[in-house]
């Protein structure tokens, strides 16, 4: 979301001449801190839980809230992974592929983007055969980056929100897959 807020802020204030101040933290910091009277005209968030808390404390005016970015989860591959190929389906052996490696994603108690994973994996039916694979990330940005740290002598997945197809955003850096 860093990436897609800074574009913005760029954008409005080029148009505006108004510069944007933007502070980027974990949703559930942020919401504690307009919540105890921070200054805030604006609050984005991919945790539509700490969004629902806002609402609820009357912190955040319902009328103005809508859904400003989607996400797509995406399956991704160090940039010298030997897979080559992922069918992202019911049942998919997810722990086959990451062999005796790691699947990097957010927190799955706590960050948006392990939230996501791990909802799509139980949907997916794999979550039970690959829940002691997974390598718990503080967010987006640093799973991303142990999936593109690749390997030496084991294979590192990472399960990643993307505001952008991933085509865009992955170019030449590894294999991904729609999750």
């Amino acid at each position: 979301m860093t990436n897609a807020l800074d574009d913005v802020d760029a954008a409005f204030t080029k148009q505006t001449g108004i510069k944007v101040v933007t502070s980027y933290d974990a949703s559930s910091t942020l919401m504690k801190q307009i919540e105890g009277g921070a200054p805030v005209d604006a609050f984005v968030s991919a945790d539509l839980k700490w969004m629902d808390y806002g609402v609820e404390k009357k912190v955040i005016n319902e009328s103005t809230r809508f859904n400003l970015l989607g996400t797509v989860l995406v399956l991704i591959a160090g940039k010298d992974s030997k897979i080559d190929h992922v069918d992202v389906e019911p049942g998919f052996d997810l722990a086959k592929l990451a062999n005796d490696g790691r699947i990097a994603t957010g927190d799955v108690q706590e960050v948006p983007v392990g939230l996501y994973a791990k909802a799509a994996l139980e949907k997916l039916g794999v979550w039970s055969t690959v829940e002691s694979k997974m390598a718990m990330t503080v967010n987006v940005r640093a799973a991303l980056a142990s999936g593109h740290r690749g390997h030496q002598l084991r294979e590192v997945l990472a399960l990643v929100a993307l505001r952008k197809p991933p085509s865009e955003v992955m170019r030449s850096k590894g294999p991904t897959w729609g999750v």
